[in-house]
């Protein structure tokens, strides 16, 4: 009985391991080749870089949905984009406030929303289709075209993590190594990963929409968490939010639109429908009117941000335990924290910017 369980718990931990690698080395390798090919390192960043950190997202959601797990690639989706929101933007905002002054970022957050939106809209008959993940892909496509635009214009430099683009190595076939060496070793994470996470799922009686939604929707987003930490301790604070919106952009329309048009479709659960479809919009929303006005995230707000992350996993651990209190915690975080936090943000749009010192302060 032990035996199976710990090896279903390495299978999840190596799978987290290879996954990391594997996303940074397909980043290494394919922006080195990018560079060599003449492709200015924007642009490099606002493609390549930008779908790397999602690498580990789309290598597992399109594993889980290729094997049947359609609850799986959903929940990575929607999981990682309400731990990118909550707790990666109140960790890096604990770690030094944020003050967002990029015009890209301002663009990019009225982007998240409308995205966040799509699976609610786009699930409403009780599945995201093949045509539906199609249109999601070409949305993909339509929103790196428009950010391309932009940096042509030398519109957003600041968000955009160029340092992150590789310069090229001794030889073209060592750079091409490192791309494909990542691709296989994502696959292989994932498929790891996902095995290992569904068979602790059964184990614990927990059903696979939860574990996508709490332990692979973190372990995918570790890359973002990293990225976005450092780069707010470094003082990078643009940077550390349009990682975090950026992603949440291409969970949607890339990660999201893989899964559906490869497998032909994905069946949305009806908690999905009522609860985390939901909170996922409604995290968005409350990060309209901060980002908008260049309003800072403080630290306090920050410790407000992993607050709420903390009661939606006690929400999630109630209804694993098929709780009889779950229904109406349920509620009343949709009924009553989330507006809340609306109304805050809302407070904060009228405040206005803060001072220079307060987005400065380490």
């Amino acid at each position: 009985m032990t035996t199976p369980l710990v090896g279903d718990l390495v299978s999840t931990l190596v799978g987290l391991v290879v996954l990391t690698l594997g996303a940074d080395l397909l980043v290494r390798g394919a922006s080195a080749l990018a560079s060599r090919a003449g492709i200015p390192p924007l642009l490099v960043g606002l493609t390549v870089v930008a779908l790397g950190t999602s690498a580990p997202e789309i290598a597992v959601s399109l594993d889980a949905a290729m094997g049947g797990r359609g609850d799986v690639a959903l929940g990575n989706v929607v999981g990682s984009n309400i731990f990118n929101v909550l707790f990666i933007l109140g960790a890096s905002a604990l770690a030094a406030p944020l003050v967002v002054k990029s015009q890209l970022v301002r663009l990019d957050v009225p982007v998240m929303v409308a995205v966040s939106a799509l699976p609610l809209l786009l699930g409403l008959d009780g599945a995201i289709s093949r045509g539906d993940g199609g249109l999601l892909l070409v949305l993909m496509a339509a929103y790196v075209a428009v950010l391309a635009l932009l940096a042509r214009r030398g519109e957003g430099h600041d968000a955009i993590d160029v340092d992150a683009v590789a310069t090229p190595s001794s030889s073209p076939l060592l750079d091409l190594a490192f791309a494909l060496g990542g691709l296989v070793l994502l696959v292989l994470g994932a498929d790891a990963l996902v095995e290992g996470a569904t068979a602790l799922a059964r184990a614990a009686g927990v059903s696979e929409l939860v574990v996508g939604l709490t332990v692979v929707a973190a372990g995918t987003s570790l890359p973002e968490l990293a990225t976005s930490l450092v780069a707010s301790l470094r003082g990078q604070r643009d940077l550390a939010v349009g990682n975090v919106v950026g992603s949440n952009i291409f969970n949607v329309l890339a990660v999201l639109g893989t899964g559906a048009a490869v497998s032909g479709g994905l069946e949305v659960a009806p908690g999905l429908l009522r609860f985390d479809f939901p909170v996922m919009l409604a995290v968005g929303l409350a990060c309209l009117p901060v980002f908008m006005t260049g309003a800072a995230i403080t630290r306090v707000e920050g410790a407000v941000f992993l607050a709420y992350y903390l009661i939606y996993a006690i929400y999630l651990g109630l209804h694993t335990a098929d709780h009889p209190f779950q229904e109406e915690f349920g509620i009343a975080v949709l009924g009553v924290v989330l507006p809340l936090t609306i109304a805050v943000a809302a407070a904060m749009w009228l405040r206005g910017p803060e001072d220079e010192t307060v987005g400065g302060a380490g």
